[in-house]
């Protein structure tokens, strides 16, 4: 392996991990503001051996996803919420087969069609599965360009280890911003290597009994049986899985909630606050699902003098799980605009005077 530093886009760092982690498959469609990252595997995803299909669809795209998952590949798909959408059946189909692929959402404004500017306004889509039935998503949610890299490794090898989906929730600020990354160059067999553990994938019955992958379970009582399965597997990921950065915590008494993009600017909100003697933290939510409740639950019970703000470029999401964590204990305030529109650092700061 080696290590080389570059100046790239979020969206391209995403196609760049992906790659680096071993996506030998991508399916996808054109839509903004993701377009950097289907150009970026256009041109790179055969460099390293891959395939690359731009779709007739995004419905097209998500079903060639589940057929070379099934096939043993690590696969990928991405697009911007409208798109996402559209690929939900696909997910529902990929969740109850017990597939592991890749979904990249890079945010835009909504509902409908919407705009091209950044929005959190995708959070419930992604963290209550967002097609039918009851499955679950893994969920990151990159703040800077480096951990967007980062966090493709790890989505690849838990969307195996667990065999489900992998949502990348992004936006459309994070997605087009530059910034310096370091690029690990890895073998590129590394992909050969991985298909060789996959022992229940479709790769031909020569010498061995037959695979098989479904979600229809047709006998009475089967897909209760395999629920349970599911359910029991999102009670582990729930308990091992949790990410979350945390900053100025040990004795805040204002305690800032937000995620990806703008998670920066409530961050910077926070160190100035500190500087001028106010005892304000931040949670950031890495795993938007599983939530970090348990930081939460603790932070909730530890003093009952605190509170929290909850920032979003939402009307208020990622508010009801933090709401669910606390419990009651302490107040939880909320701070959110959507649209296109994002709460800016002065904004943070008033709303965190008026509070204390």
């Amino acid at each position: 392996m080696s290590t080389r530093k570059i100046l790239i886009t979020g969206n391209e760092a995403i196609a760049e991990g992906a790659i680096q982690a071993g996506c030998r498959f991508y399916a996808g469609y054109p839509i903004t503001p993701q377009n950097e990252l289907i150009a970026y595997m256009a041109t790179h995803m055969p460099q390293a051996g891959g395939v690359f299909i731009q779709s007739e669809s995004e419905l097209a795209a998500i079903n060639m996803v589940f057929g070379a998952s099934a096939a043993g590949a690590r696969a990928m798909t991405s697009s911007s919420s409208p798109g996402i959408s559209l690929k939900q059946e696909g997910i529902s189909y990929i969740a109850g087969a017990e597939l592991p692929a890749v979904i990249v959402n890079i945010m835009r404004g909504g509902p409908g069609l919407g705009n091209i500017a950044p929005a959190q306004s995708d959070y419930f889509q992604a963290t209550r599965g967002g097609g039918h039935g009851d499955y679950r998503t893994i969920v990151f949610s990159p703040a800077y360009v480096q951990e967007a890299y980062d966090l493709m490794q790890r989505a690849f090898d838990l969307a195996d280890i667990y065999r489900m989906p992998v949502i990348i929730l992004s936006d459309g600020m994070l997605g087009q911003m530059m910034e310096p990354i370091s690029v690990v160059r890895r073998p590129s067999t590394v992909d050969e290597d991985m298909r060789k553990t996959k022992k229940w994938a479709l790769t031909g019955c020569v010498g061995r009994n037959p695979n098989i992958i479904k979600s229809f379970y047709l006998r009475e009582g089967d897909l209760e049986k395999f629920n349970i399965i599911l359910q029991n597997k999102y009670k582990l990921i729930q308990k091992k899985e949790q990410l979350f950065e945390a900053s100025f915590i040990n004795d805040a008494k204002i305690i800032l909630v937000a995620y990806g993009t703008m998670a920066r600017i409530a961050k910077s909100a926070a160190q100035k606050l500190q500087e001028m003697g106010k005892k304000v933290g931040l949670i950031r939510p890495i795993t938007l699902w599983p939530f970090p409740v348990d930081v939460i639950q603790r932070l909730a019970g530890r003093s009952k003098n605190a509170q929290f703000l909850v920032i979003e470029m939402s009307y208020g999401q990622m508010l009801e799980d933090v709401r669910l964590a606390v419990n009651g204990k302490l107040p939880v305030e909320f701070l959110g605009r959507s649209g296109g529109g994002m709460p800016s650092e002065e904004e943070i700061i008033s709303k965190v005077r008026r509070l204390l």
